[in-house]
Protein backbone atom coordinates (compact mmCIF):
# COMPACT_ATOMS: atom_id res chain seq x y z
CA UNK A 1 0.00 0.00 0.00
CA UNK A 2 1.28 3.45 -0.91
CA UNK A 3 2.23 5.57 2.10
CA UNK A 4 0.80 8.64 0.34
CA UNK A 5 -2.65 7.05 0.13
CA UNK A 6 -2.89 5.95 3.75
CA UNK A 7 -2.20 7.40 7.17
CA UNK A 8 -2.13 5.99 10.67
CA UNK A 9 -5.48 5.78 12.42
CA UNK A 10 -5.88 8.11 15.38
CA UNK A 11 -7.88 6.13 17.90
CA UNK A 12 -8.38 6.60 21.64
CA UNK A 13 -8.99 3.48 23.71
CA UNK A 14 -11.50 4.19 26.46
CA UNK A 15 -11.78 2.26 29.66
CA UNK A 16 -14.84 0.00 29.93
CA UNK A 17 -16.27 2.44 32.46
CA UNK A 18 -15.82 5.40 30.10
CA UNK A 19 -17.36 3.44 27.23
CA UNK A 20 -20.45 2.55 29.21
CA UNK A 21 -20.83 6.06 30.63
CA UNK A 22 -20.66 7.70 27.19
CA UNK A 23 -23.00 5.12 25.69
CA UNK A 24 -25.58 5.51 28.45
CA UNK A 25 -25.40 9.32 28.38
CA UNK A 26 -25.95 9.43 24.62
CA UNK A 27 -28.86 7.00 24.85
CA UNK A 28 -30.45 9.02 27.66
CA UNK A 29 -30.22 12.28 25.72
CA UNK A 30 -31.45 10.80 22.44
CA UNK A 31 -34.47 9.30 24.18
CA UNK A 32 -35.70 12.87 24.73
CA UNK A 33 -35.69 13.68 21.00
CA UNK A 34 -39.16 14.26 19.60
CA UNK A 35 -40.49 15.42 16.26
CA UNK A 36 -41.86 18.94 16.73
CA UNK A 37 -44.47 20.64 14.56
CA UNK A 38 -44.98 23.82 16.58
CA UNK A 39 -41.94 26.10 16.35
CA UNK A 40 -41.04 29.36 18.02
CA UNK A 41 -39.66 32.16 15.85
CA UNK A 42 -36.91 32.79 18.43
CA UNK A 43 -33.54 33.18 16.70
CA UNK A 44 -31.02 30.35 16.59
CA UNK A 45 -27.26 30.79 16.38
CA UNK A 46 -26.11 29.96 12.85
CA UNK A 47 -23.00 28.37 14.36
CA UNK A 48 -25.18 25.57 15.74
CA UNK A 49 -26.51 24.88 12.24
CA UNK A 50 -23.03 25.02 10.75
CA UNK A 51 -21.63 22.66 13.39
CA UNK A 52 -24.46 20.18 12.84
CA UNK A 53 -23.86 20.13 9.10
CA UNK A 54 -20.12 19.80 9.66
CA UNK A 55 -20.92 16.79 11.86
CA UNK A 56 -23.18 15.26 9.20
CA UNK A 57 -20.40 15.78 6.68
CA UNK A 58 -18.20 13.37 8.66
CA UNK A 59 -20.64 10.52 7.92
CA UNK A 60 -19.36 7.48 6.05
CA UNK A 61 -20.36 7.29 2.41
CA UNK A 62 -19.92 4.94 -0.52
CA UNK A 63 -16.31 5.27 -1.73
CA UNK A 64 -16.12 8.47 0.37
CA UNK A 65 -17.95 10.34 -2.40
CA UNK A 66 -20.03 12.36 0.08
CA UNK A 67 -23.05 12.62 -2.27
CA UNK A 68 -24.91 15.33 -0.37
CA UNK A 69 -25.68 19.02 -0.32
CA UNK A 70 -27.15 20.81 2.70
CA UNK A 71 -29.15 23.89 1.71
CA UNK A 72 -29.78 26.22 4.66
CA UNK A 73 -32.72 28.62 4.26
CA UNK A 74 -33.53 31.48 6.63
CA UNK A 75 -34.80 33.97 4.05
CA UNK A 76 -38.48 34.69 4.80
CA UNK A 77 -39.53 35.00 1.15
CA UNK A 78 -37.95 31.66 0.27
CA UNK A 79 -39.54 29.99 3.28
CA UNK A 80 -42.92 31.34 2.21
CA UNK A 81 -42.47 30.02 -1.34
CA UNK A 82 -41.42 26.63 0.00
CA UNK A 83 -44.44 26.49 2.33
CA UNK A 84 -46.89 27.38 -0.44
CA UNK A 85 -45.43 24.74 -2.78
CA UNK A 86 -45.23 22.09 -0.04
CA UNK A 87 -48.83 22.68 1.05
CA UNK A 88 -50.05 22.42 -2.53
CA UNK A 89 -48.47 18.99 -2.89
CA UNK A 90 -49.54 17.85 0.57
CA UNK A 91 -53.13 18.98 0.07
CA UNK A 92 -53.23 16.90 -3.09
CA UNK A 93 -51.77 13.97 -1.16
CA UNK A 94 -54.25 14.13 1.72
CA UNK A 95 -57.28 14.71 -0.46
CA UNK A 96 -56.54 12.49 -3.48
CA UNK A 97 -53.26 10.57 -3.60
CA UNK A 98 -53.06 8.86 -0.22
CA UNK A 99 -54.85 5.59 0.32
CA UNK A 100 -57.24 5.33 3.25
CA UNK A 101 -54.89 2.90 5.00
CA UNK A 102 -52.09 5.49 5.01
CA UNK A 103 -54.42 8.21 6.28
CA UNK A 104 -55.48 5.97 9.13
CA UNK A 105 -51.85 5.35 10.11
CA UNK A 106 -51.22 9.10 10.20
CA UNK A 107 -54.34 9.94 12.20
CA UNK A 108 -52.81 9.38 15.69
CA UNK A 109 -50.05 11.87 14.80
CA UNK A 110 -52.52 14.64 14.03
CA UNK A 111 -50.84 15.67 10.77
CA UNK A 112 -52.53 17.44 7.86
CA UNK A 113 -51.58 19.31 4.71
CA UNK A 114 -51.03 22.65 6.46
CA UNK A 115 -47.31 23.23 7.18
CA UNK A 116 -46.95 26.42 9.21
CA UNK A 117 -43.71 25.10 10.68
CA UNK A 118 -41.95 25.75 7.38
CA UNK A 119 -42.32 29.50 7.96
CA UNK A 120 -42.25 29.52 11.76
CA UNK A 121 -38.91 27.74 12.23
CA UNK A 122 -35.96 30.13 11.91
CA UNK A 123 -34.06 27.70 9.69
CA UNK A 124 -34.85 25.08 7.09
CA UNK A 125 -32.21 22.53 6.16
CA UNK A 126 -33.01 20.85 2.87
CA UNK A 127 -30.78 17.86 2.27
CA UNK A 128 -30.16 17.01 -1.37
CA UNK A 129 -28.83 13.68 -2.60
CA UNK A 130 -26.46 13.82 -5.55
CA UNK A 131 -27.15 11.09 -8.11
CA UNK A 132 -23.74 11.70 -9.67
CA UNK A 133 -20.75 13.96 -9.29
CA UNK A 134 -19.59 16.71 -11.61
CA UNK A 135 -15.95 17.59 -12.21
CA UNK A 136 -14.21 19.89 -14.66
CA UNK A 137 -11.76 18.44 -17.15
CA UNK A 138 -8.58 20.53 -16.63
CA UNK A 139 -7.54 20.04 -20.25
CA UNK A 140 -10.80 21.02 -21.95
CA UNK A 141 -12.52 23.07 -19.26
CA UNK A 142 -15.66 21.00 -19.84
CA UNK A 143 -17.68 19.39 -17.07
CA UNK A 144 -17.83 15.62 -16.94
CA UNK A 145 -19.97 13.41 -14.75
CA UNK A 146 -19.13 10.35 -12.70
CA UNK A 147 -21.38 7.92 -10.90
CA UNK A 148 -22.05 8.01 -7.16
CA UNK A 149 -22.52 4.72 -5.32
CA UNK A 150 -24.82 3.91 -2.38
CA UNK A 151 -26.34 7.38 -2.48
CA UNK A 152 -29.50 6.69 -0.47
CA UNK A 153 -27.63 4.78 2.23
CA UNK A 154 -24.93 7.45 2.51
CA UNK A 155 -27.31 10.40 2.71
CA UNK A 156 -29.55 8.56 5.18
CA UNK A 157 -26.61 8.04 7.55
CA UNK A 158 -25.62 11.71 7.24
CA UNK A 159 -29.17 12.86 8.03
CA UNK A 160 -29.22 10.69 11.15
CA UNK A 161 -26.00 12.31 12.36
CA UNK A 162 -27.39 15.76 11.51
CA UNK A 163 -30.53 15.16 13.60
CA UNK A 164 -28.50 13.85 16.52
CA UNK A 165 -26.19 16.87 16.47
CA UNK A 166 -29.09 19.33 16.33
CA UNK A 167 -30.83 17.58 19.22
CA UNK A 168 -27.71 17.53 21.37
CA UNK A 169 -27.37 21.28 20.70
CA UNK A 170 -30.79 21.80 22.29
CA UNK A 171 -32.74 22.34 19.09
CA UNK A 172 -35.99 20.83 17.83
CA UNK A 173 -36.47 19.35 14.38
CA UNK A 174 -39.04 17.85 12.05
CA UNK A 175 -38.25 15.45 9.21
CA UNK A 176 -40.59 16.40 6.39
CA UNK A 177 -40.73 14.61 3.05
CA UNK A 178 -43.43 16.22 0.90
CA UNK A 179 -44.02 14.12 -2.18
CA UNK A 180 -43.08 14.92 -4.84
CA UNK A 181 -40.26 17.28 -3.81
CA UNK A 182 -39.04 18.60 -7.16
CA UNK A 183 -40.34 22.07 -6.25
CA UNK A 184 -37.46 22.42 -3.77
CA UNK A 185 -34.90 22.11 -6.57
CA UNK A 186 -36.82 24.66 -8.61
CA UNK A 187 -37.23 27.22 -5.83
CA UNK A 188 -33.60 26.94 -4.68
CA UNK A 189 -32.21 26.66 -8.22
CA UNK A 190 -30.24 23.53 -7.42
CA UNK A 191 -28.04 21.57 -9.81
CA UNK A 192 -29.60 18.91 -12.06
CA UNK A 193 -27.68 16.10 -10.34
CA UNK A 194 -29.40 16.84 -7.01
CA UNK A 195 -32.77 15.62 -5.76
CA UNK A 196 -34.37 16.68 -2.49
CA UNK A 197 -34.07 13.97 0.15
CA UNK A 198 -35.63 15.59 3.24
CA UNK A 199 -36.78 19.00 4.47
CA UNK A 200 -35.89 19.73 8.11
CA UNK A 201 -37.29 22.77 9.95
CA UNK A 202 -34.96 23.64 12.86
CA UNK A 203 -35.52 25.88 15.87
CA UNK A 204 -36.95 25.98 19.37
CA UNK A 205 -40.35 24.52 20.26
CA UNK A 206 -43.17 27.03 20.60
CA UNK A 207 -44.35 27.66 24.14
CA UNK A 208 -46.90 25.00 25.01
CA UNK A 209 -45.89 22.81 22.05
CA UNK A 210 -47.50 19.38 22.19
CA UNK A 211 -46.38 16.09 20.66
CA UNK A 212 -48.27 12.83 20.08
CA UNK A 213 -48.42 10.44 23.03
CA UNK A 214 -46.59 7.60 21.32
CA UNK A 215 -43.83 5.19 22.31
CA UNK A 216 -40.85 3.57 20.62
CA UNK A 217 -40.47 -0.18 20.41
CA UNK A 218 -38.25 -1.70 23.09
CA UNK A 219 -34.73 -2.70 22.12
CA UNK A 220 -35.69 -6.35 22.56
CA UNK A 221 -38.37 -5.94 19.90
CA UNK A 222 -35.93 -4.65 17.29
CA UNK A 223 -32.73 -6.53 18.13
CA UNK A 224 -31.90 -10.08 17.16
CA UNK A 225 -28.78 -11.58 18.76
CA UNK A 226 -26.85 -14.52 17.34
CA UNK A 227 -24.45 -15.91 19.98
Amino acid sequence: MSEERFQLLKFTHLTPEEQLTRSAEFLSRMKTRRTVRDFSSDPVSFELIRNAIATANTAPSGANQQPWTFAVVSNKELKYKIRVAAEAEEKENYQRRMKQEWLEVLQPLGTDWMKAHIEDAPYLIIVFAQSHGIRMNPDTGENTTYRHYYVTESVGIAVGMLLASLHLAGLATLTHTPSPMAFLSDILNRLPNERAFVLIPVGYPAEGARVPNIAKKSVDEVMVVYD
